[in-house]
């Protein structure tokens, strides 16, 4: 079975070192948040995680979940896991203290998703879409809704989800054919409960949504999904999309889930990975709903959910990528393979030297972890962002970090879930044909990463974000969030002999992403195709020259280290790795942008 143990000394040195999360305590709201109470959530959270997560990992996955007389029943462990996750306190660690969360940072959030998906991706996903459904809620809901329902969700009474895609669309969420019809004054609904009409005007949905993460199982005794329906007055295409709060049973007013509310689960996907967790076919057959937000506005509401989980999808790749490199070092340092090939061998006592010593081996590890630790790095600087947007008492700082938040997104979705991807597949090649056979465990991490490359928006239509809406957006005010520090840092590390030799090529990437970008949106103007066609090589690029800064933050923090230890001098030694040997992609994709679109759109429909 693998192993796992959280990444504490590189989550310390990354919220106290180099990204100053200690200043958070200073804002409102957060002055518990001491770094003594950071570094004490650090430890309780990794023992939970590896204690009682990663032991259910494997099993979960060759168990599955089952479907049997219509009710979802999660892997063996699961349920007993939950009780313990949300008696321990971690399913409300940054939810809002007024609904009984703790409200502590958004970015300790993150380090808690990093854990979980490491240890057991599977279970991550019911906190998770329970998260997203408690903040589109939180920020849309009505009075009488945020009462009913967010003391239950943060409590893990209950849990969330969010009801997209449909047989006929998922990306296209304009064709949706789910609808809702008022429900006439006088109709008791299901149960006859008055409380019903107390939470306001009410509808009946009907329906089918498919691939719907966590749609039923048997952890919580009610599950709230937010379900994308349309109004029978509603305007053709995605301006007719409205957002509604369907509950899997009706809510007594004491609070219980009282009578079955329509919604039943035809089926269970039989996917590739992550099959521990439920991802259902849901029919919804005349439920009662209630309008979240404004009517016809539906996908502003669904976009609060959407875009939290785009991030915690990208916390996911990188919670896959740190396990994944975890094993392929530990087996690389066991596994007994040929002899280093200058300087005689590692380990005469053996028959043969450890797969450690070999170039290519080492290539592949040093690659693993530069974009994990890389990836977290990035992770980390958001998570901060996120927080002093929602804390700072300067307003100006809010829609900084907002912004700088808002541009990152596709970025840290995309780039860091394929890097997941990557890093898993290495790990199976560390481990050769003993990573591809299921007894080790090491090839469900590819299994299991496949998946975040796909939902919460596919990795293409996060590119198309990038170059679409976020690149001009404002005439490129939120590039400014990136670029004009990210020039400053590189202007600093010139000026320090200590670190010019990083900076150097990174300003040279720097650059050519500065010229691509204006390149884009040139052409993108009198032609949106030759924008669109060079969207995911964009991404790589920006994303490559992010991990780069993100890279050179982690160098100079590792440089002011006192006095010097083994820690800095590895953290050094792989930024250096991450210039010399991954940032260089980044000329190819700008190669590939210089291009344009002709490559692509000449090629006629009829040639496929």
């Amino acid at each position: 079975m693998p192993s796992y143990q959280a990444p504490l000394t590189d989550l310390r040195f990354l919220l106290h070192d180099v990204f100053d999360a200690d200043t958070l305590a200073e804002l409102p709201g957060y002055a518990e948040a001491t770094p003594d109470l950071i570094d004490q959530i650090l430890e309780e959270a990794g023992k939970f995680v590896e204690t009682v997560l990663a032991p259910l990992n494997q099993p979960g996955d060759q168990h599955g979940c089952t479907l049997a007389n219509g009710t979802v029943t999660t892997p063996p462990g699961f349920a007993d896991a939950w009780r313990a996750y949300v008696e321990a306190g971690w399913h409300g660690l940054a939810a809002e203290p007024a609904y009984g969360g703790q409200g502590l940072p958004h970015v300790l959030q993150f380090v808690l998703e990093e854990m979980v998906s490491s240890a057991n991706l599977s279970f991550g996903t019911y906190p998770g879409l329970t998260i997203g459904a408690t903040n589109a809620i939180l920020q849309h809901g009505t009075e009488a809704l945020k009462q009913r329902y967010l003391p239950k969700l943060v409590e893990g009474r209950w849990s969330g989800t969010m009801c997209l895609t449909e047989p006929q669309c998922g990306t296209d969420l304009g064709l949706t054919r789910a609808r809702v019809e008022p429900v006439p004054d006088g109709d008791p609904g299901a149960d006859g409960d008055d409380l019903l009409d107390a939470d306001g005007p009410r509808y009946r949905l009907t329906g089918t949504k498919i691939f719907i993460t966590a749609g039923d199982h048997d952890l919580t005794e009610n599950i709230v999904h937010l379900v994308l329906a349309r109004l029978p007055d509603a305007p053709a295409g995605i301006r007719g999309i409205s957002l509604f709060l369907v509950p899997k049973r009706l809510p007594h007013a004491d609070g219980s889930a009282g009578a079955p509310n329509g919604v039943t689960t035809g089926s269970i996907e039989h996917k590739m990975g992550i099959a521990g967790s439920s991802t259902c076919v849901l029919n919804f057959d005349g439920s009662i709903a209630w309008l979240v937000g404004t009517p016809h506005k539906g996908m502003r509401a669904m976009f609060t959910m959407m875009n939290a989980a785009r991030l915690a999808v990208g916390v996911q790749g990188l919670g896959i990528a740190e396990i994944a490199t975890q094993n392929a070092v530990a087996y690389a340092r066991e596994r007994l393979q040929g002899r280093r090939l200058k300087g005689g061998p590692a380990t005469p006592d053996k028959p043969a030297d450890p797969l450690l010593v070999h170039p290519d081996v080492r290539r592949m590890l040093m690659t693993m972890k530069a974009w994990t630790e890389g990836a977290r790095a990035l992770i980390i600087w958001i998570g901060v962002a996120l927080d002093r947007e929602a804390k700072h008492p300067d307003p100006a700082v809010r829609r900084e970090a907002g912004e700088f938040v808002a541009l990152m997104t596709p970025v840290a979705k995309a780039f860091i879930t394929d890097q997941g991807v990557e890093v898993a597949n290495l790990a199976i090649q560390v481990w050769g044909g003993h990573g591809y056979i299921r007894e080790n465990g090491i090839e469900q991490f590819a299994r299991d990463a496949r998946i975040t490359q796909i939902y919460e928006g596919a990795n293409g239509i996060q590119a198309l974000d990038l170059v679409g809406r976020k690149l001009g957006q404002d005439t490129g005010r939120l590039l400014r969030r990136f670029f004009h520090p990210a020039a400053a840092e590189l202007a600093a590390a010139a000026a320090d002999p200590a670190l010019a030799d990083l900076a150097k090529p990174l300003a040279k990437m720097f650059g050519r992403l500065q010229q691509v970008t204006l390149l884009i949106a040139t052409r993108g103007l009198a032609d949106p195709n030759e924008a669109a066609a060079v969207a995911h090589d964009y991404l790589r690029l920006f994303g490559l020259v992010a991990l780069g800064v993100a890279w050179l933050k982690m160098a100079a923090a590792a440089g002011r280290r006192t006095p010097p230890d083994g820690f800095a001098a590895a953290k050094r030694a792989l930024a250096q790795f991450y210039m010399d040997k991954l940032l260089p992609q980044g000329y190819g994709h700008a190669a590939a942008i210089a291009a344009g679109a002709k490559g692509v759109m000449a090629f006629d429909d009829e040639m496929f």
